[in-house]
């Protein structure tokens, strides 16, 4: 790696390494990564391991913690992002001011502030723009500049199917500099959805832009995973892939992409992982084939995509400290079966390389917890404008990290990192609608 020719990047709460992926694709070197979840952290080391990756409590972590213990030491700090855990404002379930996990976003601050980067990004969920919320918002915003730091105080809500990923997802980023630094500017949208395509979205009236790639573009030419019974009990294959779309090819490395600045990965492409099967019920398979495409199934809930439209909103489950709920899966819009973290994996825009824990629980949570790494790229690419750089594409490959890492239990990866492991606590299958909907 050459760090001298790549500006440098932080990622605080960088979970599986959504922004992380998508700040190095815009040409960033992210040489640290704090994260309080020892899955996550496991999983984000394995698809950086030249990246340091610290697993932490953000409330007991300083910003020269992070330079001491990575490679980064003095050098300066060109971008500090991130997105805080976001279920206090999220608009599903209960909204709640009293969350611990908002004075998060007070950590943010603090850490940006001892950090002294150029520049920060900050992304959360729509919902911290809404009510009681945007007090807590605007608190943020006064916090930054009283500390020195300018920022694009009409912030914007960016949806994920703007920039060229099949999901509906809609987020809210601030944008903030040093003093005397050109404050970055919003990217515009490069892809646009029809009335088909649009599904929760509003539609973009700008008809030059290309339509953003449909649920079938994406997952299209992975395998059928009901005619390989050995997925029922591990996560990988080889197997034959059909013919890719152009958005496909593109996660399948098969396509070169010129505005994508990231490491090559050495990997073998003919293996599909991420793809462990749910076994549901005749009765919950039988529901989900008379589903009709873009429509809820009324027993679980799930939702049934449409091949010719986006993916809904990928949300993560939550801990039984949090009300302990599997979030609902969408349904195939072929096959009577929940999709797959992989086909989950392309419809949030992760390339085919990134691997993901080797259970469906947390590979799924992973998914929903991040942020689409071509949204991010799209972030990332206007503050490397604002730094007034042309990216440069590495010329080395980089390896992946020991597939250990992707199967550890909560209790080993909290071994590993040496932290409690009830610092995220497990799950407890209490959703009767999930457990109708599958055995």
């Amino acid at each position: 790696m050459n760090s001298k020719k790549r500006p440098i990047g932080v990622d605080l709460f960088a979970g599986a390494g959504g922004m992380t992926l998508g700040f190095e694709q815009a040409g960033f070197d992210v040489l640290a990564a704090v994260e309080i979840d020892p899955i996550h952290c496991a999983t984000h080391e394995y698809n950086f391991p030249f990246c340091t990756t610290l697993c932490r409590d953000i409330n007991n972590t300083t910003g020269r913690d992070i330079r001491e213990l990575s490679q980064i030491g003095d050098r300066e700090i060109d971008i500090v992002f991130g997105g805080s855990p976001c279920q206090g404002f999220s608009l599903i379930g209960k909204r709640d001011l009293g969350d611990p996990r908002n004075a998060l976003l007070k950590q943010f601050v603090r850490l940006v502030v001892e950090l002294q980067p150029k520049y920060f990004v900050l992304e959360n969920v729509r919902g911290l723009t809404i009510g009681k919320h945007q007090a807590l918002l605007g608190e943020i915003i006064q916090e930054f500049q009283e500390k020195g730091y300018q920022l694009r105080e009409n912030y914007q809500v960016l949806n994920a199917a703007h920039y060229g990923v099949p999901q509906a997802r809609s987020r809210v980023f601030l944008l903030g500099s040093r003093p005397g630094l050109p404050l970055p500017k919003y990217p515009e949208p490069i892809t646009a959805t029809n009335s088909k395509r649009a599904g929760k979205t509003k539609q973009i009236t700008t008809s030059t832009l290309p339509l953003v790639p449909t649920v079938w573009d994406a997952i299209g030419d992975l395998p059928e995973v009901l005619n390989h019974p050995e997925l029922l009990t591990k996560d990988w294959i080889i197997a034959k892939y059909g013919i890719p779309s152009e958005y496909a090819a593109k996660l399948r490395s098969l396509i070169e992409e010129d505005d994508n600045y990231s490491y090559t990965r050495e990997f073998d492409s003919t293996i599909i992982t991420a793809s462990l099967r749910t076994k549901h019920s005749a009765e919950a398979m039988q529901r989900f084939e008379q589903t009709s495409h873009g429509k809820i199934e009324p027993v679980s809930r799930f939702y049934k995509l449409h091949p010719e439209g986006i993916c809904n909103t990928l949300r993560a489950g939550t801990p039984s400290n949090q009300g302990a709920f599997t979030s609902p899966r969408p349904i195939h819009p072929f096959s009577p079966r929940c999709i797959t973290v992989r086909e989950a994996a392309r419809l949030h825009s992760y390339p085919d390389w990134f691997r993901f824990h080797s259970t469906k629980w947390h590979g799924f949570r992973q998914v929903g917890n991040s942020v689409p790494p071509l949204l991010a790229r799209a972030i990332a690419s206007e503050i490397i404008k604002a730094l007034g750089i042309d990216p440069i594409k590495p010329t080395e490959k980089q390896q992946l990290g020991d597939e250990k890492l992707l199967d550890l239990t909560m209790t080993q990866a909290a071994e590993k990192y040496e932290v409690n492991p009830r610092i995220v606590e497990p799950r407890k299958r209490e959703y009767k609608k999930l457990q109708t909907a599958s055995v």
